[in-house]
């Protein structure tokens, strides 16, 4: 009888979990009702960018205000900017909403290699998720879908396997990652409307403050993007955290270690 074509905990069969996790992404839109299921979680993507936005502000000492997602899946992050704050913050907030959705994705590809880390990573998302939506969101299409989302990921991290809980931070991570990589159309935009006002792309907003095109700044991003994910990967994919773990002895077998030297 022949064995397994991947053997468990090898590097291939990894490989394949992060292969059928890209497909779902993939052509999730596309099965029956597909769009339905997936609508939670593309708002997600969203989320991830413009709490990038939110967060930055934060980080710089400045204010964020509010969080608006639109049915459509835009969405956009009111901040308040100091009169008396230096213009590259303006920069760095508008980078950092590009850049959080990859930023995600790595670190949520990152913890699926480490099963101790599964469970509390995805309540740690669910719970952030919540909490960002009580403080900051304003908006009913990010009112019943981000509450969804988190519910969902909550439900694995409290009842899921680990096998699906690594699989779902696989589905999570590969999700925010194409969304960093797909907005290259956003990111080579100049000015968009958002609401039906006219404004400045992410990449606009940093041309303005730091000069250079705004397509010049979109490469460096989706550069950044790539490097993020692409390191994620290898860390998850490395073979010498992907070796089974050797077999356990009883606790009341003496267990005797032998000097090579000798």
């Amino acid at each position: 009888m022949a064995g397994p074509i991947v053997r468990p905990g090898s590097q291939g069969e990894a490989i394949g979990r992060l292969v059928v996790a890209g497909i779902v992404v993939a052509l999730l839109p596309a099965l029956p009702f597909g769009q339905y299921l997936a609508y939670p979680f593309f708002i997600l993507t969203t989320w991830f960018h413009e709490m990038g936005h939110g967060l930055t502000a934060i980080a710089l000492g400045q204010n964020f205000e509010q969080l608006v997602i639109f049915p459509n899946g835009s969405g956009v992050a009111a901040n308040q900017i100091a009169g008396d704050a230096p213009r590259v913050f303006q920069a760095l907030i508008a980078a950092g909403g590009p850049l959080a959705p990859a930023a995600a994705g790595a670190g949520m590809i990152v913890a699926s290699a480490h099963p101790r880390a599964r469970r509390i990573v995805l309540g740690l998302v669910a719970l952030a998720i919540l909490a960002s939506t009580i403080i900051w969101v304003r908006s009913a299409t990010g009112w019943w879908a981000l509450p969804l989302a988190a519910a969902i990921i909550g439900a694995v991290a409290w009842r899921g396997s680990d096998a699906f809980m690594r699989f779902s931070l696989q589905f999570l991570g590969l999700m925010a990652a194409f969304s960093a990589l797909s907005d290259w159309r956003y990111l080579f935009t100049e000015e968009v409307v958002l609401g039906g006002q006219a404004m400045l792309s992410d990449t606009g907003a940093i041309a303005a403050v730091m000069g250079l095109p705004h397509w010049l700044w979109a490469g460096v991003l989706l550069g950044l993007s790539a490097l993020m994910i692409g390191a994620a990967l290898r860390y998850a994919l490395a073979a010498k955290r992907l070796r089974p773990p050797g077999p356990r002895l009883p606790a009341n077998v003496l267990q005797f270690r032998r000097d090579p030297r000798q």
